[in-house]
């Protein structure tokens, strides 16, 4: 089944006119990643130059896609911007709030039970909006879209920060919070700033052990998870002909953890195979029509360095394993380094758990590469050393992985197969321990590795590698084993060595599947009623965000001094909180609780100014919003890293926080907090972070003169009666600055429908 052909249709046949009209206002060659930008102008055609890093430009995606968890606030806000159905194919996955506990069968039939009021919410509102609902069970969102939804040259934007997996079928695809969805969803343009540009060369091929994964753990260690902030990052050469789109879906996948806005391939061969094996020969004929719009210009391939902002260069040939960690997914080691390095760093070597799939390494490659060394593993007389678990990435490549006897190889090891869903990956894991809170190590084919990430211990060491590495790192046991030199000892007492995994990129005798899991939206929505139980304690119908009263902000009280990193995960913890993703009041109490305070080093305790006593972050904003009294927070460096949840902006506001002062930004958590009302500004000079002090009051002034490039200034009210002013600079432009002032982006909307 294809969907949305016409759609598909449509943006091909206007892509090479834009395309040469761009060309002519820039006056220079084209990178791929800019022709898919000047195609998708909200305007229409290119009449100037956009500048890389300064530019504020309106596109007009081709689509939108929510996972369950994000789904919920996206809906609630979308019914408030009183449209009937969405201007653009919009779908839903239910892939978050399936918890991992025992196996496939009992845990979806269970979340079918536990979740039941949430799905018949999303599913009847995206009957009612004209959305397409994938049911639970269908797959992990990027998976699914993968293998049904993304084309060569298109746009599309989705609530969480993984959507750049599409990038693997050469479709710019971003990461956002729900009220850009609602943007997109509601018919008005969406904005972003024209990134800058990184090309990564790919030369040469890889070859035994190395895997995609291998590619964006390298990149992962140059860049950092900062380095990529407000680039695309688009590989190129002929290294990147070599990879599976599944491998380069991996890659594009895991470019969140740099920070990037998205990452993307070229068209090519792979991409084409893989449309045809999914059911999709004819986009693949539209996309061979149109292969010259689907590359960068000659120039480009054969001089990148004059029309990157920077250039990076890796030779798959020379490439070798690497498992990044633990605590960030940039500290990136070669598997021949990396026991030498958990043994200098005091890491636990013992490997308790492995785990293969997620969004990110669950294709059907991936399982047969994984499969391969299960299959030695049967075959040399070799036992899991630590408990293995495999989460298929779709019911498509389940249910094939399955027809083609390879779930029954991780059974000869002792693997249990969970439902296809993110489960462990995103917190959704009850994980079986003697204790809790021991220091313990665990390898994942996952994409992120903060502190309680996947099991709520903060002590869990987690390390992130391909499929084939974490499964054979599960057999030894231990992190100091490498699987290109070392040998293993076997039930018999021979000593046996593990050969290079072999993978299948396309299934031989193609994919199937019984059931999709796909609901198509009710022919007519107005005869659907939206699902909301009264008095739920887990959805709760939206009340808007009240706008800017015109005045400057004083009086604010430190809410908290954030010290360190300070992810989304930190401001608003998934796991056991994911079922409140439709309760904004309710979610509301994770708010930072996994902050940490500079003034006592300790998660979730500040000191309440009203009463001088150490509390709970959420109790303390709630005692200064009954008192009237708004409140602020301090960050340090990247802040809001991680995951597009816009929950992370929607709390603070919710709770009465006004404005987030830090020494820099993750950028959708910067477009987050200003969808929903609250300042998003920066030191000017970070060391004034430091002259904050644990009972300031806080005055922001200047906000009637408040404009683009214009700073803002920020008085510190010290206890002891003294004060600084500093200097806070903002990246708002004119429309921003707009919700601002109306409350939220949301009101903005509702305003104009008016």
């Amino acid at each position: 089944m294809i969907f949305d052909l016409e759609m598909i249709q449509a943006a091909y046949s206007r892509m090479q006119k834009r395309i040469a009209a761009a060309r002519q206002a820039t006056g220079c060659p084209l990178t791929l990643a800019e022709k898919i930008l000047y195609a998708h102008l909200h305007g229409g055609e290119a009449t100037r130059a956009q500048v890389r890093g300064e530019s504020y430009v309106d596109f007009s995606p081709d689509r939108v896609a929510m996972q369950d968890a994000t789904a919920q606030m996206a809906l609630l806000q979308f019914m408030l911007a009183g449209k009937e159905t969405t201007a653009v194919p919009s779908t839903v996955h239910c892939d978050h709030l399936i918890q991992a506990r025992v196996g496939a069968r009992h845990d979806l039939d269970s979340a079918k039970v536990s979740n039941a009021e949430v799905y018949d919410f999303l599913s009847s509102a995206s009957g009612k909006y004209g959305i397409g609902f994938w049911k639970p069970g269908a797959g992990i969102i990027h998976q699914v879209i993968l293998e049904n939804y993304a084309f060569p040259g298109g746009m599309m934007i989705g609530t969480d920060s993984h959507t750049p997996n599409a990038g693997g079928l050469g479709m710019i695809a971003i990461g956002v919070g729900g009220a850009d969805a609602v943007d997109v969803m509601a018919g008005m343009p969406w904005e972003l700033k024209f990134p800058r540009l990184i090309g990564v060369k790919l030369t040469g091929r890889m070859s035994g052990w190395t895997a995609p994964k291998d590619v964006i753990l390298k990149v992962a260690g140059i860049l950092t998870v900062k380095g990529g902030t407000g680039n695309i990052v688009e590989y190129f050469g002929e290294g990147a002909e070599s990879i599976s789109c599944t491998g380069k879906a991996t890659i594009c996948n895991m470019g969140a953890e740099i920070g990037a806005t998205t990452s993307l391939f070229a068209y090519d061969d792979k991409m084409k195979r893989y449309l045809e094996a999914t059911g999709r020969a004819d986009v693949a004929a539209l996309a061979e029509q149109n292969r010259a719009n689907l590359i960068s210009d000659n120039e480009v391939q054969t001089d990148p360095n004059s029309y990157y902002d920077q250039v990076i260069e890796v030779d798959l040939s020379q490439l070798e394993p690497h498992v990044n960690g633990p605590f960030t997914p940039d500290a990136a080691w070669p598997i021949s380094k990396l026991g030498s390095q958990a043994k200098s760093e005091g890491w636990p070597l013992k490997i308790e758990v492995g785990l293969i799939g997620s969004c990110t390494n669950s294709s059907y490659e991936d399982i047969t590469r994984a499969a391969s060394v299960a299959r030695q593993a049967e075959d040399k007389k070799l036992k899991a050393q630590a408990q293995y678990i495999v989460t298929p990435g779709s019911e498509m490549v389940r249910y094939t992985t399955e027809r083609d006897g390879l779930l029954d190889l991780f059974d000869s090891i002792g693997g249990v197969v969970m439902a296809n869903a993110c489960g462990p990956c995103i917190g959704q894991w009850a994980r079986h321990s003697d204790d809790p809170n021991r220091k313990n190590t665990i390898v994942t084919s996952f994409n992120r590795n903060f502190a309680k990430r996947n099991d709520g211990n903060p002590n869990t060491h987690a390390f992130v590698s391909s499929p084939e590495i974490a499964t054979a790192l599960a057999l030894a046991g231990s992190l100091d084993f490498n699987p290109l030199t070392d040998t293993l000892t076997n039930e018999e007492g021979e000593t046996v060595m593990l050969d290079e995994p072999v993978g299948i990129e396309l299934p031989e005798k193609g994919f199937d599947v019984e059931d999709t899991g796909y609901e198509p939206p009710a022919e007519d929505g107005a005869c659907v009623e939206v699902k909301i139980t009264p008095n739920s304690e887990r959805l709760q119908v939206l009340n808007p965000f009240e706008p800017w009263d015109g005045d400057n902000l004083t009086g604010l009280k430190l809410l908290l001094k954030a010290k360190g990193k300070c992810t989304t995960d930190h401001i608003s913890m998934a796991g056991p909180w994911l079922k409140f993703r439709g309760h904004l009041d309710n979610i509301s109490n994770n708010a930072f609780i996994g902050a940490i305070n500079a003034f006592n080093d300790t998660a979730n305790s500040v000191k309440n100014q009203l009463d001088g006593i150490y509390g709970e972050v959420p109790a303390t904003a709630r005692a200064y919003k009954t008192r009237g009294i708004d409140s602020v927070v301090v960050g340090d460096d990247n802040y809001g890293e991680g995951s597009s949840r816009e929950h992370a902006a929607m709390e603070p506001r919710h709770l009465g926080v006004r404005a987030i002062l830090v020494k820099s930004f993750a950028r959708i958590h910067e477009t987050n907090l200003k969808k929903q009302g609250v300042l998003a500004l920066t030191f000017d000079n970070p060391a004034d972070y430091d002259l904050v002090q644990e009972e300031d009051s806080i005055d922001i002034i200047d906000l009637t003169e408040f404009s683009p490039g214009r700073h803002l200034s920020v008085v510190l009210q010290h206890a002891d009666g003294s004060h600084n002013t500093i200097k806070a600079n903002h990246t708002y432009n004119d429309n921003q600055i707009a919700w601002f002032r109306k409350g939220s982006a949301l009101n903005l909307i509702r305003s104009l429908q008016n």
